[in-house]
C-alpha cells in the first residue's frame, strides 16, 4: 500500500520513461538536429516534473483527507457525556486545526455545530455537500465531495466519516485544502518549473555561473544555468581588515547604505553603483583576497528480532521512504540522542506543530531578528518533519530519527530565497551553539568564497554538512553541496531510481528519497514534497543518529561510513546518479556501532585523540 499512492499518480510519467528512446533521439542531420533534441529533452523533463507536481498536490489532498478522517474518528471514539463536552471537543479539535472551518458532530441530544459554511460563486453548492455528507453518515456510509472554491478563491472540500460503532452517529466537515494550492505554488518553484527568483524583486540579477555576465530567465528550464545576486551588493574578504578611517572611506566611495560583517568579510550595499562597478572599484584599490557578487541560495522541500513499525497515522500507508532506507531495522540500534543536534537552514519551522511537540530547540531568524525562527513558506517544516518528527505517538508522519533535537535557522525569506551572508551567517551561529550536523536543503550554482569561508569553519569544528544537488537534472555543481567538506545528496524514486528532476554528477555522495515524501507542514498539517531537498534531510538524520551510536567518530569518519554503508544503485560502484548508493540506515549504524572495537582502527582512535589534545593546547 505504500507504494501504491504514488505509482497511481506516476502512470504518466512512466508512460513518458517506456516510450523507445531509439526512436525519439534517432540522429538527423546537423545543427538542426541537436537543437531539436535539445528541445524534445527540455520539453521531456518538463512534462515529467509537471507530473511529480502533480503527484504532489494529489499525495497531498489524499494526507489531508485520510488525516481529517483520523481526527473525527479519534473525536467520536472519545464520547461525551453531555451537549457541553461535545461543544468543547469540537471546538478544541477545531483551534489544534484551523482548516477544519465547520464541523457538525451528529450525535443525537449531544449533536453539536460550529464554524461557518464557505460561500462559493454558486452559493448553494458547499451547503448541499453538507446535506448530502449527513444523509450518508446516518446511513452509515463515508462522503468525500469534489473540491470546490468560495468568492475568495479558497479551496475546499467537504468530508462525512460514520460511527463505525454506533448508526446514525457521524461528523461531517467542511476542510479548507488550501494547502494544496501553497505546495503548488511551492513545488513550481523548488522544482524549478518557473522563473526563480523573479528579476527585480529583491533587485536581483540573473547571471552565468561564476561571473556577472547577464542572463535572462525566463522559464523554470533556464534556471539550470543560473546564478542569482542581489545587484547593489559585494562580498570583500581583505588581506587586512580596514579601520575605522578607511571604513568611512570606502563607504563615502561606494555611497554605502548597509555594511554586515563576518570576521575579515564584509558584504557592502550601495545606494547607486552596481555590483560590476563595485567589484572592479575594490579589486583595483584595496587588493582584498576577494570579492564578490552576494548570491542567492534557493530551497532544492526495545531489543527484538523484529522491525519497528511506528503507530504513527499515516506511516503504514504513506511513508513509502523510511522503509526504502531499512530505518526500521536500523532503530533496533539506535533511535537517536537528544544530546545530537541537527541544525536547519532553511525557511524556519513551524514552532508548535503537534508532530515536532518536544523535538525544537530555540533557534534564530536571520532573516528578521527581532522574530522567532516561524516558516513562512512551508519548506523547513517539511525538512524538519522528515529528520524529526514525533515517531510513535499515534499521529501524522514519522521522522527518521526519534530523539535528535532539531535547530532551526532561519536563513531563506518569504520567497524561499536567502543571501551568501545569511546563510553563512547561519553555519557559523549553528556551530557555535552546538550543531553537530547541519542540513541544507538549498543551493546556487555559483561558487562564493565567503560560503566556503563559513563552510570550512564548520568543518574544522567537526561538523557533519549535508546538502541538496539541486532539482535541474543537470550535472552542472551546484553549490553548497559540491564544496569538498560537503556531503552531497541526489534523490531517489520508490523504485530506487533517479528521481527524474534529480541533479547528478562526480561530487555526488549518496542518494536517498526524494520523491512525493509525505512530512509535516504549516498550519499544523500534512504535506507531500518531492525534490533533493527532501532527500537531503534522510541523510542528516543519519548522520545524527551515527553521531549518536558513536559520538566519537570525527565528521570525515561519518561521512565514510555513509558512503561505505550504502546499497549500490546503477552502474557498479560509485556513479554520477547514485553516488556510492542509496543511504540505508541499519548498515550505517551497525558499522557506527562496531567501528573503533576492531583492533586495525585503534592507531586512528589513538592519533584523532593526541591531535585533539595537541589542537587543544595549541
Amino acid at each position: 500500500m505504500r507504494k501504491y499512492w504514488i505509482g497511481a499518480f506516476t502512470a504518466i510519467a512512466l508512460v513518458a520513461l517506456l516510450l523507445p528512446s531509439s526512436q525519439l533521439f534517432a540522429p538527423r542531420s546537423g545543427e538542426e538536429s541537436g537543437r531539436k533534441s535539445e528541445s524534445f529533452a527540455v520539453k521531456r523533463e518538463q512534462t515529467l516534473k509537471l507530473n511529480t507536481l502533480q503527484n504532489d498536490m494529489n499525495a497531498t489532498a489524499l494526507l489531508c483527507t485520510t488525516e481529517c478522517s483520523r481526527d473525527f474518528h479519534k473525536l467520536m471514539s472519545a464520547g461525551s457525556s453531555s451537549r457541553k463536552d461535545s461543544e468543547q471537543s469540537v471546538e478544541h479539535m477545531m483551534h489544534e486545526h484551523h482548516h477544519m472551518r465547520f464541523i457538525s458532530w451528529i450525535n443525537g441530544k449531544h449533536s453539536v455545530e460550529r464554524g461557518e459554511i464557505p460561500t462559493s460563486a454558486n452559493s448553494d453548492i458547499a451547503h448541499q455537500y453538507v446535506k448530502t455528507a449527513k444523509l450518508q453518515v446516518i446511513k452509515g456510509a463515508k462522503f468525500e465531495s469534489p473540491a470546490f472554491n468560495d468568492n475568495d478563491g479558497n479551496r475546499y472540500m467537504v468530508l462525512g466519516i460514520p460511527d463505525a460503532k454506533h448508526a446514525g452517529i457521524g461528523v461531517v466537515g467542511v476542510i479548507n485544502q488550501n494547502v494544496i494550492k501553497s505546495v503548488e505554488a511551492h513545488q513550481k518553484r523548488n522544482l524549478r518549473l518557473i522563473p526563480y527568483p523573479a528579476e527585480g524583486n529583491y533587485k536581483i540579477e540573473s547571471v552565468k555561473p561564476n561571473s556577472t555576465i547577464d542572463t535572462t530567465v525566463r522559464t523554470g528550464e533556464d534556471n539550470g544555468n543560473a546564478s542569482h545576486y542581489h545587484i547593489r551588493d559585494a562580498v570583500v574578504h581583505f588581506a587586512r581588515r580596514p579601520n575605522d578611517r578607511e571604513l568611512q572611506q570606502i563607504k563615502r566611495d561606494i555611497d554605502a547604505v548597509s555594511v554586515q560583517q563576518i570576521g575579515d568579510t564584509y558584504v557592502f550595499r550601495s545606494k547607486k553603483l552596481e555590483t560590476d562597478k563595485m567589484l572592479q572599484y575594490f579589486r583595483q584599490k584595496w587588493n582584498p583576497e576577494y570579492a564578490e557578487p552576494h548570491y542567492l541560495y534557493l530551497t532544492n522541500e526495545t531489543e527484538t528480532n523484529e522491525e519497528i513499525v511506528p503507530n504513527d497515522a499515516l506511516y503504514s500507508e504513506y511513508q513509502w521512504n523510511l522503509p526504502s532506507i531499512e530505518a526500521e531495522k536500523g532503530w533496533k540500534v539506535s533511535k537517536g540522542d537528544e544530546q545530537v543536534i541537527v541544525a536547519v537552514l532553511d525557511t524556519g519551522v513551524q514552532s508548535n506543530h503537534p508532530d515536532l511537540k518536544g523535538k525544537l530547540l530555540d533557534g534564530i531568524n536571520l532573516v528578521d531578528e527581532d522574530n522567532d525562527p516561524d516558516d513562512d513558506v512551508g519548506h523547513g517544516t517539511h525538512v524538519a518533519g522528515i529528520i524529526g518528527a514525533a515517531v510513535n505517538n499515534g499521529e501524522g508522519v514519522a521522522g527518521v530519527s526519534w530523539y535528535n533535537k532539531i535547530m532551526p535557522v532561519k536563513v531563506l525569506d518569504s520567497s524561499g530565497a536567502g543571501s551568501t551572508y545569511t546563510v553563512a551567517q547561519g553555519i557559523i551561529w549553528a556551530v557555535d551553539h552546538g550543531a553537530k550536523v547541519i542540513n541544507m536543503s538549498l543551493g546556487n550554482y555559483a561558487e562564493a568564497d565567503f560560503l566556503h569561508d563559513a563552510i570550512k569553519y564548520a568543518y574544522e569544528h567537526d561538523v557533519v554538512m549535508i546538502a541538496a544537488s539541486g532539482n535541474d537534472n543537470t550535472d552542472r555543481p551546484g553549490y553548497p553541496a559540491a564544496y569538498p567538506e560537503v556531503f552531497a545528496v541526489a534523490a531517489t524514486d520508490s523504485n530506487k531510481e533517479k528521481a527524474s528532476f534529480s541533479n547528478y554528477g562526480d561530487y555526488i555522495d549518496v542518494a536517498a528519497p526524494g520523491d512525493s515524501i509525505a512530512s509535516t507542514y504549516p498550519g499544523s498539517q500534512y504535506a507531500a514534497l518531492s525534490g533533493t531537498s527532501m532527500a537531503s534531510p534522510h541523510v542528516a538524520a543519519l548522520a545524527g543518529l551515527i553521531r549518536s551510536v558513536n559520538p566519537d567518530l570525527t565528521n570525515e569518519e561519518v561521512m565514510e561510513l555513509m558512503r561505505s554503508s550504502a546499497i549500490d544503485l546503477g552502474e557498479d560502484g560509485k556513479d554520477n546518479y547514485f553516488g556510492h548508493g542509496e543511504i540505508d540506515v541499519n548498515n550505517a549504524l551497525q558499522a557506527a556501532s562496531g567501528y573503533g572495537n576492531a583492533l586495525q582502527t585503534f592507531p586512528d582512535q589513538v592519533r584523532r585523540r593526541l591531535n585533539n589534545i595537541v589542537h587543544r593546547y595549541q
